[in-house]
Parts: C-alpha cells; structure tokens; sequence
C-alpha cells in the first residue's frame, strides 16, 4: 500500500528482514478532537522530512528552538483532547481530604459527650462542671432575694471554650448583680511562660509556646440600698498541657471580699466567720494568710484605702502547698460557703431606710471601687489581654452607676467618716 503524509503520496523503502514497521494506531475517539482548523493547518505545513528514506517525527524547529505557534496549538489541543479522553475513560479516584488533629478543646468536648465527668476526668473538667453547678445554684437564690430574673448570655470562643454570663439590672434589690463562669482554652507565648515561672518552676523554659486551660466563676453584686454592702467573688484554675492534653503545669486562685458603704461590724464578723469555718476545714493557717493577702491585694495606693472590710484572697496555689485534691476540696468548700455568708446580710440591709445623702456617699464609694477594678486588678488586666476576651463579662464588676466629687471629704465623727477609719486600717475582725 501506498501511504499519504500530509496529502502527499510517498513509497516507503523496504525494511530489513526481521523488522517491523510500526504503525501509529487510531484510537476510538481521536476524531472527535480533532476540528477543521487542524486540518486546514495540516494541509498547509510543509512535509515532514525524510531520512534514511523513512519520515521523521518532528519539524524543523525555529531558530530560537521553539516550536511554531500553529505546531504548539496542535500539539496542546492534542495534549488535552487525550487527557479529556483518559478522564472520561479512566475510573474517578477520590481525593484524600485533608485532617487537622483534633485541638485539646474537640476531645475534651468529645470525653464529656462519651463519658461525662467523674471524679477520675481531669481536672479542667471537673472543675468546669462544679463551676457551672455553683453558678445555676447561686443566680437560682438570688432571682429569690430580689424577684427579678438574670438575663443569661451563652457565648463560645472560636479558641475553644465557652461561657454563661448572667446578670440582673435596676432589680428590686440589686442595682446591678452579675454571676459569670467562664472556660478558655488557648495558648501562651514565651514571653508569658517565662512570666509565670517566676511563680510556677515546673514550667518549661525552653519551649515557644504552651497550651493552657483556665475555668472560674466570678460574681459582684451591687446593691440598690446603700446600707447592705457589695460583694466579690472569684474562683479559678489554670492548666498548662502538651499537645496530648495532659496536665503540666496547675494551680488554683480565688477569694472573696466584702465592701460596704456603712459599717455594720456584725455583718463583717458574719461574713469573716463564715469564710474561716470553710478555711479551717482544712489547714488553720489558711484563714490569717489569706486574709493578709486580702487586705493588701484589694488596697488601693493611690487613695491610700482599702476597698473594702476584706475577706480572703489566694493565688497560685499548687502541688508546693497542697496536693491537687486537697486543694480542689479546699475551692469547692469556699464556694459554697458564699451563700451562707452573705444572703443573711442582705435579708436585714436591703429594706432599710436611706436618704440622697446615704445615695451620694454610696456613690463616691463605688467610684473607688471602679478605680481598683480598672487600675489594679490583676484578674481584670488579664481578661483585657485574652486575645477573643469578651469584653462584656469582663466588665460585668463595674457598678451601673458611680460618681467622683471633686475634693470629697466627709464630716468628721460622721458615719461616713467612721468606715473611712476603717478603711485606712485593716481590722482583725475574728
């Protein structure tokens, strides 16, 4: 037979005996890619050349080494007319999708899911769940004092964690009460580690980042008469973890304060006994230390005064002052004693009589306490700081109404006058 290259018929020399000539085969569908401009293009380009007597399989390229623009189109129509064919031919192979391992936050999601918490789940978990217990029992008894209803704020961190944030405004009894926990997972950068080991030796000082877990409660309510006091709380843990999720580095903080406009030494004597009965539950020292601390942490300098009549306060407790069950027994049994300690205060303050001058004073006092808050508080600067802090929560412990007069100075052996002594001196109430 004689074959046709590009429309020009040409004899092909005989091959050596034992020598095939290969054929290039037709394949089912390459008709359907290929479309008249390639044959018009085909029949326009010069022949292939010989030698040897038999054709070559490319043309002469350009002096650059490039090939013609007509022979790159044909060659890439060519190209993607056989890897149209190959898809539609071939079986589709799925195509792996791509996993993150799952954060601390996920499985610790996922255990409470499967398991629940028992007193053999970690410790974040275990103080999450009593946290969250504690506040639907407290904002319960409040809602009973004064007869209003909390509105309760659910939020989640992008991070990992959550939180419920209750609080009551312009109440019958409260002014202004809020009632949070909270729950935040993250991590610390180095600069943070080496801050926290001055407190913390376990911690690792040569690695760049750290994951962290911290749960707390935190409550202050404001009341509306001036003579029943305002009251702090705050619980709290912290954990640094590896990766695993496995605890590393832990410790506990907390406390709790009293601060009155007007002073009624039973009501301190009340609140103090209260809070050393759950203190001696389980070391005697306790109480003296953490009411020292109290007394110092909540002074404000720069008015030379304490915010209030004080109470307790701790941080940084870990495995050097107690074993980690002890310690959590130890938070839990002062959580609840809050109720006990202040409810009966507020049954006998919250009906008594007042006047615009008790209104005024109640008010100066509260700008002190908003002063401390902002200026001082360690709890608060950390809060502001949280990358994804919900600002909200964190500044649910300011009064809903304050007020600074210039150069205030109460009347001497005045009632006002007499809690400013007070407040200047720390009292040992017990």
């Amino acid at each position: 037979m004689t074959p046709t290259i590009n429309g020009v018929s040409r004899t092909l020399p005989s091959l050596p005996r034992g020598v095939r000539r290969i054929q290039r085969p037709v394949y089912k569908h390459q008709h359907q890619f290929r479309n008249a401009s390639v044959r018009r293009r085909e029949a326009s380009d010069p022949p292939l050349p010989i030698s040897n007597g038999i054709p070559t399989t490319s043309r002469p390229t350009s002096p650059q080494g490039v090939w013609a623009p007509k022979t790159r189109l044909a060659v890439g129509i060519v190209f993607v007319g056989s890897l149209i064919y190959s898809m539609l031919s071939s079986p589709l192979q799925p195509v792996p999708e791509r996993t993150e391992s799952p954060s601390i936050a996920d499985l610790d999601s996922r255990r409470k899911r499967e398991s629940g918490v028992s007193p053999t789940s970690p410790m974040r978990l275990r103080m999450e769940a009593f946290i969250k217990e504690q506040q639907e029992l407290i904002v319960r008894e409040l809602e009973h004092v004064d007869g209003g209803k909390f509105r309760k704020d659910t939020w989640t961190r992008p991070a990992g964690g959550d939180g419920v944030s209750c609080v009551l405004q312009d109440g019958k009894v409260f002014e202004k009460a809020g009632v949070n926990t909270s729950v935040v997972y993250g991590t610390l950068p180095r600069a943070a580690i080496a801050k926290m080991r001055v407190n913390h030796k376990a911690l690792d000082p040569d690695i760049d980042s750290l994951e962290f877990f911290a749960a707390g409660l935190s409550l202050v309510l404001h009341p509306q008469n001036p003579m029943a006091p305002t009251v702090h709380l705050n619980y709290r843990y912290f954990e640094t973890m590896d990766k695993n999720g496995d605890g590393k580095a832990w410790w506990f903080g907390g406390g709790t304060d009293l601060t009155p406009s007007y002073l009624f030494e039973e009501d301190a004597i009340h609140f103090h006994r209260t809070i050393k009965d759950a203190c001696d539950n389980h070391d005697r020292d306790y109480y003296p230390r953490f009411k020292a601390w109290c007394d110092k942490y909540f002074f404000i300098p720069h008015r030379g005064e304490s915010r209030g009549v004080g109470g307790i306060f701790f941080d940084d407790l870990d495995e050097e002052a107690k074993d980690q069950e002890e310690l959590f027994s130890f938070v839990q049994h002062c959580l609840e004693a809050f109720l006990p300690s202040y409810l009966p205060i507020i049954e006998k303050r919250k009906d008594m009589s007042f006047g615009p001058r008790e209104k005024e004073w109640q008010q100066v006092r509260r700008g002190r306490y908003v002063e401390f808050n902002l200026v001082h508080d360690r709890g608060t600067s950390f809060g502001l700081a949280t990358p994804g802090a919900r600002v909200e929560s964190i500044l649910m412990s300011l009064p809903l109404t304050a007020r600074w007069v210039y150069m205030h100075e109460p009347e001497k052996g005045s009632k006002e006058d007499r809690i400013l002594g007070v407040l200047k001196k720390p009292v040992e109430w017990i």
